[in-house]
């Protein structure tokens, strides 16, 4: 996740719901030039990579049913690992601050 997104205009049933910008990353973990914007319900904060869902699957959550989201933050990544190793590991970011 790379920022927030701020809208002060936008359908009554976003409303409490936080924006974030988010930017998808290749199998190697090289970041792609592609960015989306996802409803956040676990609280993600800035550079902690994030699982999202899309479609129809972003409005399975409890409560979410009535949102006109397209993508939703539904998990913050701890690790991830390729055959070639660990890839990303949030413990080895948060060392880095």
């Amino acid at each position: 996740m790379c920022g927030t997104v701020v809208s002060n205009l936008k359908s009554r049933n976003l409303t409490g719901v936080k924006l974030l910008l988010v930017q998808l990353v290749d199998a190697e973990g090289n970041l792609l030039p592609t960015y989306e914007v996802a409803g956040d319900t676990v609280g993600a904060g800035i550079n902690e990579w994030v699982l999202i869902t899309r479609g129809s699957a972003a409005r399975k959550e409890t409560g979410q049913e009535n949102r006109p989201v397209d993508a939703m933050v539904v998990g913050i990544i701890d690790t991830v690992t390729v055959a070639s190793g660990m890839l990303y590991s949030k413990k080895d970011v948060e060392r880095m601050y």
